[in-house]
């Protein structure tokens, strides 16, 4: 076997440059050795199918990754990434630009995703049985594998483009001999020689062509199993005989440096990418420069950091890289530089540095010309008509709904939700107003995949997620909390063709749906839905029919729902109760708002009427009429509060209630002004006669709703606090964790404040028993107390009664 990477057929000469996939090294060494060498065809690890879109290269920017898909299963995907650190980037921009053929040569996609169904997205195209850059760091010494490579390959100058060495690069015959001893024994697995036959059937391919300078650009481990002896044609051919084979499609998609890290699940990539950017497009005084980046990003940060603090760091990391014998600082110098130095020890800067350098945050770029889906070519031109750029960081939106740009942003992110491309994720929006939102956008490359597995749905992102929604809800297996939040989301991302489906398949599952804690848990999305009909601007016709048909229900089987609970049962119910009443609250307001805007709009109808009917020139003030109901149906959301309470008021004079749910319900009702005996109902609550746990669970329930009504009801807070009192010690004990969690839940402000009330109110109560002192009748025992303790009893006036009572005689 030849160690020197280079085999020789004939008169054609294969030279095979063994490489490590994203090292910048690798890649500048590859780019000198082509421009040495001047092949006729390029060879280079990939997928063959990938031939066409070659030419496409130099209009990229890396960033990028080709994208193999099978169609109409799109979760068997594979990724081959690129950087422009990478080798065989290089290569492939070197060949566009002179003219040279650039094929790929590893085992086609085809046959790689139909054999594995699962898909081979986050594995790396160079999977292999050992690890042989870890095994040469070893055998050189290094306990760190990433540090040997850097010493050996990326920190040593080297041959470049621009002075290319004369004669055969040694790194790449260094190389192949160190490879073929890693191999030596080594038995490759089924797919491995799949994968290395046919790489030389490509090989031979190429030289039966006619070329007779083939360069091959892969992964170091391969040297040896394509420049060696090779096996006979015939026995390649056996192997890749009757694989299987599927259709894949193609493209290039953009890429970023965190999916390119190691850490990210990609077995082939480095932990530093934005290091090694670093190292391939600044050659000249690497470590100055870089440091002087890392002071950019903490006085972006608003950390104060000086000239004179770079200056030290950089003489920091030359002279731990002098103590260590290493040709150039390495990432791990120039971090304990910039720790000690720069960031002065604190953790959080020095993290800030990792992500944003040591990382990157870089997002490749992709043209227009590239091959599309309709989809994906629709959201770009929605991104560029929304000034919607994608970036790979964190970036915050906030949206004002009123504002036309920012309404349709809000469709077309909720759309995306649709179609489960995560772009931006919904966060808590500011102020209590409904025409803010506030999301956090960041693009990954995963969504590209996805928009191409939705592809089929429609050629518009609107299109797309209308039918989506529709699929969703005409699956017929779809929850009806499922069916609410499906209705929710249609509003949101205004899609009102599928609302039809989606609020028929809605009213049939509600219709059949007998758990009342599923359609309590479904109420709230169905008055929000309800409720964004006219914040938003998008009808939503049926709504208030099948909301007031949910309601009924509710208030009809709530009754049963409330019987025979435990302790855990009665807090699940408990908070559907607290959603449902919260729903009705929200379409209170709602129709007392339209209720509102009608009485507006009548008087304004009567208004034109009566002028209409006067003599033109006539002037006179027309009055509004005082009344006004809207339209049928607007009103209802008050009588849904009056029928909601009735039910919650009957509900709690039963005497077979779990005590949390009791005391829930008398403080709904007490806050809405619904009772006026919530004392005597605590009172006999917390008599003698119920067990402290119970009086305890009715404490919690009935305090659940804050703890301002004990600072503004002294009435109630001395019930409570006689309660507590009267407990024994043993019962104390065994209602104190409800009590530490009631209590516990209040705010600070709240805790201080029945703290201080109940002081006070202490305090009243030593005046009132210091009144009713009899000063006679203490003397003798403050002369005994003090004649024990050795002090001798001022003497006290006699007090002369007024008058002497014929006991006292």
């Amino acid at each position: 076997m030849t160690t020197s990477g280079v085999l020789v057929v004939g008169e054609a000469r294969v030279t095979v440059l063994g490489v490590r996939h994203h090292g910048p090294g690798s890649a500048r060494a590859v780019r000198a050795e082509l421009e040495r060498l001047r092949p006729d065809a390029i060879l280079i690890e990939g997928p063959p199918e990938a031939d066409p879109l070659v030419r496409l290269a130099p209009g990229l920017d890396p960033p990028v990754a080709l994208l193999a898909h099978v169609p109409g299963a799109p979760s068997r995907a594979a990724f081959w990434p690129f950087a422009g650190f990478s080798p065989e980037w290089q290569a492939i921009l070197y060949g566009v630009s002179a003219g040279v053929p650039v094929r790929f040569c590893d085992l086609p996609a085809a046959h790689t995703l139909a054999e594995d169904p699962r898909g081979d997205e986050d594995q790396p195209p160079d999977a292999r049985p050992a690890d042989p850059i870890g095994t040469l760091a070893a055998a050189a010494g290094y306990d760190d594998p990433e540090r040997w490579w850097e010493d050996v390959v990326e920190h040593r100058p080297g041959p470049t483009a621009e002075a290319p060495a004369h004669g055969p690069a040694p790194w790449f015959e260094v190389i192949a001999e160190a490879m073929a001893a890693v191999r030596e024994g080594h038995v490759p697995d089924e797919r491995e020689a799949r994968r290395e036959a046919y790489m030389r059937r490509t090989v031979r391919a190429a030289l039966k062509q006619g070329h007779t300078r083939v360069a091959v650009v892969c992964g170091a481990w391969h040297v040896p199993a394509l420049a060696g002896p090779p096996p006979s044609a015939a026995a390649d051919n056996a192997l890749l005989r009757g694989l299987p084979k599927v259709k894949v499609e193609l493209t290039w998609v953009p890429w970023t440096y965190g999916r390119l890290a190691s850490w990210s699940g990609y077995g082939a990539g480095v932990t530093s990418p934005g290091w090694y950017h670093h190292l391939f497009t600044v050659p000249d005084h690497p470590v100055e420069r870089w440091l002087a980046e890392a002071a950019g990003v903490l006085r972006d940060e608003g950390l104060a950091v000086s000239s004179a603090h770079v200056i030290e760091s950089v003489r920091l990391a030359e002279s731990l890289a002098a103590l260590r014998g290493r040709p150039l600082a390495g990432l791990s110098e120039v971090t304990e530089a910039a720790r000690a130095v720069l960031c002065e020890g604190d953790d959080l800067a020095v993290e800030l540095i990792q992500r944003r350098l040591v990382v990157g945050d870089r997002l490749g770029h992709v043209p227009d010309g590239v091959p599309m889906v309709p989809l994906q070519r629709d959201l770009r031109d929605q991104q560029r008509r929304l000034r919607l750029r994608p970036e790979a960081l964190d970036r915050e939106l906030d949206l004002d709904l009123r504002k036309p740009l920012d309404l349709e942003r809000s469709h077309l992110l909720h759309r995306l939700r649709l179609l489960e491309v995560g772009w931006g994720t919904p966060g808590q929006a500011r102020g209590k107003g409904t025409f803010r939102e506030t999301w956090t956008l960041r693009w990954r490359p995963e969504h590209d995949l996805a928009l191409i597995e939705h592809a089929a749905l429609g050629t518009t992102v609107a299109a797309a997620a209308t039918r989506r929604a529709a699929d969703r809800a005409g699956g017929g297996s779809a929850a009806l909390a499922e069916l609410t939040a499906l209705v929710e989301h249609c509003l949101l991302a205004d899609l009102p063709d599928a609302l039809p489906a989606v609020l028929a398949a809605l009213s049939a599952r509600a219709a059949l749906d007998t758990d009342v804690t599923h359609l309590m848990a479904a109420l709230p999305a169905m008055v929000r839905a309800h409720r964004y009909g006219d914040v938003r601007g998008t009808p939503a016709e049926g709504l208030a029919v099948i909301v007031r048909s949910m309601l009924d229900r509710i208030r009809i089987g709530l009754p049963v729902a409330v019987t025979g609970l435990d302790d855990d049962a009665a807090a699940d119910l408990l908070k559907h109760i607290d959603a449902v009443h919260a729903a009705v609250a929200l379409l209170t307001e709602h129709a007392e708002h339209m209720d509102q805007v009608d009485q507006v709009e009548q008087a304004e109808l009567a208004e034109h009427a009566q002028l209409a009917e006067r003599p033109e020139g006539a002037r006179s003030e027309v009055g509004r009429p005082e009344g006004g109901q809207g339209e049928a149906g607007r009103p209802e959301g008050g009588r849904e509060r009056e029928r909601w309470l009735a039910t919650l008021r009957g509900l709690s004079d039963r005497q077979d209630l779990h005590g949390l749910i009791e005391g829930r319900l008398t403080r709904i009702l007490l806050d809405c002004g619904e009772l006026d005996d919530a004392g005597d109902r605590m009172s006999r609550a917390m008599s003698r006669g119920q067990a402290p746990a119970r009086a305890a669970s009715w404490v919690e329930g009935f305090l659940s709703g804050g703890g301002l009504l004990l600072v503004h009801d002294p009435r109630l807070l001395s019930l409570v606090d006689g309660w507590l009192t009267g407990l024994s010690g043993d019962q104390f004990t065994d209602v104190l964790p409800l009590l530490r969690r009631t209590f516990g839940a209040f705010a600070a402000p709240e805790r201080r404040s029945i703290g201080e009330r109940l002081r006070s109110a202490g305090r009243e109560r030593d005046r009132d028993d210091a009144h009713d002192l009899d000063d006679r009748r203490a003397a003798g025992a403050v002369a005994t107390v003090l004649s024990i303790i050795g002090r001798t009893p001022a003497r006290t006036p006699a007090r002369t009664p007024a008058r002497t009572t014929e006991g006292e005689r």
